[in-house]
């Protein structure tokens, strides 16, 4: 990392909704360059197009790589045919070839070294697919192609406000029958690892939503939570995560239960994401945990409603960019600590003097 600066790696999304507007507004701020070396992967001359169609000073530069990124502007490497097309507000099959290609080219980068960390802007999750891409979106995409076989699990947050997922891009029609005890179990144990090494919590306390209403209410209204869920958290609670619940969404929501806990593991995607995204919204971030990646997005879409209207806030996509910053540097802080542990001390058995013996060994003892 050139002078200590972590290298982001930015997919340009769809170029007909907001991404490009969010992107520059973040970085007409000079001090963003302070904490970090942005490289957009898309096309420069869609980027000319968005900055003068919405009145922007943000300034770039092109470049062939990552490689040639400069430490104090931003910069943008050509993954785009130059006659590619905007179109605002315009789902087309052309932005979706347009944001593919943005993102295979920040994957091959990353496999390379040449970039740290990947924030994507926001997708059309139709648009997109293709022979190479169909997938229901950047979590399941990234988790094939930089996973190295572990499981990713995408958690919303806002500061201590973190609402993951069992259950992600299903239909509500398979949500029941997804939903097993196994899998609950591997969700629970990485958020529980991601809180402890993205953000640095030791104990975390992880609060576990019901799937039926009133949290089934003794079997009355479903049996799932007695079946599947709580034998899911006695289990791991006897691996020492901490797990509280099952909750009755509703009220835990309402009541403002959640800022008791360190993450809250909802069932599916709109039990938990449609009450975040209505506290949090406009400063959410959508964090993969689980890979050795290191990815966030804003939380919101491509925005075609308002797409270039300039009156898109950034603040989601400013702390995406502060998220995955925070995240890496836990993970080096975590990395070096580990690197040269302490060594075990040992007491001599039979000894009467209550000394360590320093240069024992286990195996010696």
């Amino acid at each position: 990392m050139e002078n200590n600066k972590i290298r982001i790696g930015i997919t340009q999304g769809d170029i007909n909704g907001v991404g490009y507007e969010v992107i520059l507004k973040t970085f007409a701020e000079p001090t963003m360059f302070e904490l970090c070396t942005p490289i957009v992967y898309g096309s420069p001359k869609v980027a000319a197009y968005h900055r003068k169609s919405l009145d922007l000073p943000t300034n770039f530069s092109i470049v062939e790589s990552a490689a040639n990124a400069a430490a104090d502007r931003l910069s943008i490497v050509n993954c785009n045919d130059d006659d590619v097309k905007v179109e605002f507000a315009n789902p087309s099959a052309e932005a979706g070839r347009a944001a593919l290609a943005a993102l295979e080219k920040a994957v091959e980068e990353y496999k390379k070294g040449l970039i740290d960390v990947i924030v994507t802007a926001p997708i059309n999750k139709h648009t997109i697919q293709s022979d190479d891409f169909h997938f229901p979106g950047h979590t399941e995409y990234i988790e094939q192609a930089l996973g190295d076989g572990e499981k990713a699990l995408m958690i919303l947050m806002k500061n201590d406000f973190r609402v993951a997922l069992v259950t992600g891009h299903v239909p509500v029609s398979k949500i029941a029958s997804t939903i097993t005890k196994d899998l609950i179990k591997e969700k629970i144990r990485i958020f529980h690892r991601s809180l402890k090494l993205d953000f640095g919590i030791g104990a975390p306390r992880i609060a576990v939503l019901s799937l039926n209403p009133h949290a089934g209410d003794e079997g009355l209204l479903g049996t799932e939570e007695q079946d599947i869920i709580v034998p899911a958290m006695e289990e791991a609670g006897k691996e020492g995560m901490l797990c509280f619940g099952p909750f009755p969404a509703d009220g835990f929501m309402g009541a403002g239960s959640f800022t008791h806990f360190d993450g809250i593991l909802a069932m599916y995607h709109d039990q938990g994401l449609a009450p975040f995204k209505a506290l949090s919204m406009d400063e959410g971030v959508n964090f993969t945990a689980g890979l050795p990646v290191v990815r966030t997005s804003p939380a919101h879409g491509t925005a075609y409603d308002i797409a270039g209207k300039g009156v898109a806030s950034e603040d989601s996509f400013r702390q995406a960019i502060y998220v995955a910053i925070d995240v890496f540097r836990n993970r080096l802080r975590e990395k070096e600590a580990r690197s040269n542990p302490l060594r075990k001390l040992y007491y001599e058995k039979r000894d009467d003097s209550d000394k360590l013996k320093l240069d024992s060994t286990e195996e010696e003892i």
